[in-house]
């Protein structure tokens, strides 16, 4: 291991979940970096759906106990042997998702498949914790964006491999159902992706106030939802669900036009299901898409943001200690207002 001969510590902070709905914030052993990977000193990191998923213990590919956390940014401070690309004192941020670069699905290309994936904060220790390690085949610059701002890379690039599985006409019209962070920057990727009309639902006014602010051409609560039938009379080309919710999805269907297509990108308990008519599907001629995570699409979410066709900065909410982990995720299950909340992890708010 090499670093810029600054000390670095023999211990650190880390938020753990140690079981479901179990979580401690305890002093580690810092990590050193292996052979192809680099160590990194975290400043920020988000709480995705997926955390708080893992933290009732709903989501089957984690595995516990595990410092979790894959929405981050931070800096190279040491790095493992072999190491050709990036140097300490580079700004970074890291794809979560490690494959295998072996197995039938790696070697056709579909990495975010691979059957023995391995995902930081998820599978192996992640970034609610002073330090991480990662390989350095998923460790991207982000140059002079902020820390903040580069945390939320991660959660666009999810965004970016759905538009990459989409298949779509010209000047479309798009409904997505959840007003949140993730609602917000599939509101932005779908304009710079064509489309010509979004509309967003969502429970929460203060979350619309956000879609109308970052060009949501309607934003409406359930009960105005029928002010969709003047917007979109035959219905809209895409319709989105960013809630994870089952009976919201099953609504969803409802609203898309003949030979459109319906994504499931929300996050639901491994465990839902919804009753889908086969007939509709096979008589209008619809698509029932879903994406998961992200496939090298960190170049592209870099891009959007860097040429600020996609704002992050409206989309933070809370910015939290990560001594207060057990706040923080109170205020990202319970808050109904929250957008997202991020971790400080270099001690600026």
């Amino acid at each position: 291991m090499t670093s810029n001969g600054k000390p670095l510590p023999l211990e650190m902070t880390a938020a753990r979940i140690l079981a479901p709905n179990q979580v401690a914030v305890e002093r580690l052993e810092l990590p050193k970096p292996a052979a192809g990977e680099v160590l990194i000193e975290v400043a920020r990191a988000g709480v995705c759906g997926t955390d708080i998923h893992i933290l009732r213990g709903q989501y089957e590919l984690a595995r516990l106990p595990v410092t979790p956390g894959h929405e981050f940014a931070g800096t190279v401070v040491a790095v493992g042997e072999g190491v050709l690309r990036r140097r300490v004192g580079d700004r970074v941020t890291v794809d979560p998702n490690v494959a295998c670069l072996t197995c039938d699905e790696c070697l056709r290309g579909a990495f975010n498949q691979c059957v023995d994936l391995q995902a930081i904060g998820v599978t192996r220790d992640g970034a609610f914790a002073r330090y991480l390690v990662a390989p350095e085949r998923s460790v991207y610059p982000i140059g002079d964006l902020s820390f903040e701002v580069a945390a939320l890379i991660e959660p666009l690039a999810c965004v970016a491999w759905g538009l990459c599985r989409l298949t779509l006409p010209s000047g479309y019209s798009a409904l997505i159902y959840g007003a949140g962070p993730m609602g917000c920057l599939l509101l932005q990727a779908l304009r710079t992706a064509g489309a010509v009309r979004v509309a967003m639902v969502d429970v929460v006014e203060s979350r619309l106030a956000i879609a109308k602010e970052l060009g949501a051409d309607a934003a409406l609560t359930p009960d105005e939802a029928r002010r969709l039938d003047t917007f979109a009379p035959s219905g809209f080309e895409l319709v989105v669900d960013a809630t994870g919710v089952p009976s919201v999805l099953e609504a969803a269907m409802a609203r898309v036009r003949p030979a459109g297509t319906i994504w499931v990108f929300g996050v639901a308990p491994e465990v839902s299901r919804i009753s889908v008519s086969p007939y509709q599907l096979f008589r209008r001629d619809l698509t029932l898409m879903g994406s998961f995570a992200v496939n090298r699409t960190f170049p592209e979410a870099i891009s959007l943001i860097r040429s600020g066709a996609v704002r992050t900065e409206p989309l933070i909410s809370h910015v939290l200690p990560i001594e207060e982990f057990r706040e923080g995720l109170e205020v990202a299950q319970h808050d109904p207002s929250r957008m997202k909340v991020q971790f400080s992890l270099d001690g600026t708010r």
